[in-house]
């Protein structure tokens, strides 16, 4: 059986190359203009949050600017904005994210410059936003959030490593060019592994996620939206380094524990959970960026959601769930 998520994850090329195609320009007159401010700002929920954590630490691995990340209620709530010289980038597949809308709106009130991404062209976000970038997706129905991930991921990598000149930020633009004949390759090449691996672990309840740098961005996703809202599975996202301020505590025999490896600096962390699991005998699942693709490493979090989303959507299925319904969240979070 194939669920409506299976045809939006066989769109991901396709969206990923539209997108760079009818944005590629555009982006680039955002990044020359957040170049200007002192402060820039990602804001976004759920998924969208994850694509912030992935790109911020991608730049702070490659160059130095003031940049943050906030969910939309944190934003609206906690964040003082008064007479700041800042750009703020909201997030959002629908356009309508309830919290996210009203952190654009705050930010305008106090007059931060704003540009959405999004998906949807008639959507609040695109018509409120002082500037405006559409994913080039279609409309994406399951929850999880396959094309309009990578194409929203595409859009924060091509505004924020497009302001910096060095030959790391040159390198990362010029593979970003190559994703979509890439993923097309790792969707054929993965979904069968995938679909063997959700069929052994179908009967496990908990999932403990570990990944760092970028890395750390889609494992948030991996636990908060794959896992939880897809599989219906409970799980954890941490800092690779965080393993042993808690998480090593609850390790033991048969615990399935994911990690996410790219060889970045604090995979050496990554590594070294990886070892001890394999001491006291955890179910280790390890997902090595080196073993899919030879692109820039900091564009780990592209490759590695592709397998990822296999073994989510199979999960999901050998427990009799549709991996892109949901119980209790609508598509459009009011």
């Amino acid at each position: 059986m194939k669920y409506e998520m299976y045809q939006e994850m066989m769109e991901q090329p396709q969206s990923l190359l539209n997108t760079l195609k009818k944005e590629k320009s555009h982006l680039k007159e955002i990044s020359a203009r957040f170049e200007e401010f002192d402060k820039i700002y990602m804001v976004g929920c759920g998924s969208s949050l994850s694509t912030c954590y992935s790109a911020r630490d991608a730049v702070n691995m490659t160059f130095n600017t003031n940049l943050d990340v906030y969910t939309g209620y944190e934003f609206f709530y906690h964040k003082n904005i008064d007479n700041e010289n800042a750009g703020v980038i909201v997030t959002s597949q629908s356009g309508e994210t309830a919290d996210t809308l009203a952190a654009l709106r705050l930010a305008r009130k106090n007059g931060l410059y704003t540009v959405s991404i999004t998906n949807e062209e008639e959507s609040s976000m695109m018509n409120e936003a002082d500037d405006a970038v559409l994913t080039w997706c279609k409309r994406e129905n399951a929850i999880l959030g396959t094309k309009t991930y990578m194409t929203q991921l595409q859009c924060l990598y091509q505004i924020l490593f497009g302001m910096d000149d060095s030959n790391t930020s040159k390198s990362v633009l010029k593979d970003l060019e190559k994703l979509p004949e890439t993923v097309d390759g790792i969707l054929k090449a993965t979904e069968q592994d995938n679909r063997i691996l959700a069929e052994n672990y179908q009967s496990e309840d908990i999932f403990y996620c570990m990944g760092s740098g970028p890395n750390y961005g889609l494992v948030y996703k991996l636990a908060m939206t794959m896992f939880m809202e897809g599989a219906l599975k409970h799980a954890c996202p941490l800092y690779s380094g965080e393993f042993r301020h808690g998480l090593i505590e609850r390790a033991e025999k048969n615990v399935p524990l994911v990690f996410l490896d790219a060889g970045f600096p604090g995979d050496e962390f990554t590594q070294k959970s990886i070892e001890f699991g394999e001491k006291i005998g955890t179910k280790n699942i390890v997902y090595r960026m080196q073993d899919y693709s030879n692109l820039n490493p900091l564009l780990s979090p592209f490759v590695l959601a592709v397998p990822l989303e296999w073994f989510i959507y199979y999960l999901a299925h050998y427990n009799g769930e549709d991996p892109g319904s949901t119980r209790h969240i609508g598509k459009v979070r009011y």
